[in-house]
Order: C-alpha cells, then structure tokens, then sequence
C-alpha cells in the first residue's frame, strides 16, 4: 500500500483535511485497526439502543484485528457496511473511539492512533482493540444475547 501523502509545511494531511478531501489511501489509513466496527451489534426494535457483542465477524482475525479478506469482504458477507465518506456520519454504532467517527465530528487522532505512533498495531499495544476479547461468529452461539458487552472499552 501507498504511504498517504503529507501536506506541505509540518501539518499531517489528517489534521489540514477534512474526510471528504483525503484520497483512498489516506482514508484508509485512518483506521485504526481496533477491530470494534466487526463485533456482531444487537438493536433494540423500541428504543432504538446498539448493544456490541463480543462476536466477531467470521472474516476478521481476532488475533490481528484485521480483515481476512479486506478487498473481497462484501462477497463473503453480503451485510458488511462499506464505511464511506457518505455514510461515516450516520453510523450511530460506530464506536465512540473510531478514528473515523472522531474526525467527522471535528475532533483529532487519539494519541495511540498507528498516523500518530508510526506503529501499525498501536491500537492494540493501547489496550484501545479488540484483540484477546472476542470469539468468531464460527465459534458462537447462535443467540448473540449471550454475548452483550459493555463496548468500546
């Protein structure tokens, strides 16, 4: 992957750019790696409540907290939400610490973010993923009322 690109002068591009001005590797490279967006969610059909579970989706490797198949992801699991510049603001079960969700609501990186460290498992060192607290949807019950947890951490 292409690194993204810098502005000129000291300022990062995530910090001179809004969303919709980053190019494909830029916005991709503001996630976070935490993993949260894959956990199975539950919503209350009255209140309209998200409650995370700790069930991940089968595709993402728990170890890791990536995708096993990023580019073919929405072959294998036709309901994978496609984060874009158009829907990044409606998401209302977006965990509150995703880089994306900060930044459309005009807040900065946190300071363990992978753009801010240099390092790609940052979020992971910070305790900030998923990592070690979930199972795979393969390996779970099928009533996921069994797995509700208090998320983001």
């Amino acid at each position: 992957m292409t690194e993204p690109t810098v502005e000129t002068g000291n300022s990062p591009f995530w910090e001179t750019k809004t969303l919709d001005e980053m190019t494909t590797e830029e916005w991709e490279s503001i996630c976070d790696g935490c993993g949260k967006c894959c956990l199975h969610k539950l919503q209350d059909e009255d209140t309209d409540f998200v409650y995370y579970t700790s069930v991940a989706c089968r595709l993402l490797d728990c170890e890791t907290c990536s995708c096993k198949d990023y580019p073919n992801r929405t072959k294998h699991v036709p309901d994978c939400v496609q984060l874009s510049q158009e829907n990044v603001t409606t998401l209302s079960w977006m965990p509150s610490t995703c880089a994306y969700r900060l930044m459309s609501e005009g807040k900065g990186l946190p300071d363990w973010h992978p753009l801010i460290t240099g390092k790609a498992d940052s979020a992971i060192m910070a305790g900030m993923s998923i990592k070690g607290l979930v199972i795979s949807e393969d390996d779970a019950h099928p009533d996921l009322t069994r797995y509700i947890v208090k998320w983001p951490a």
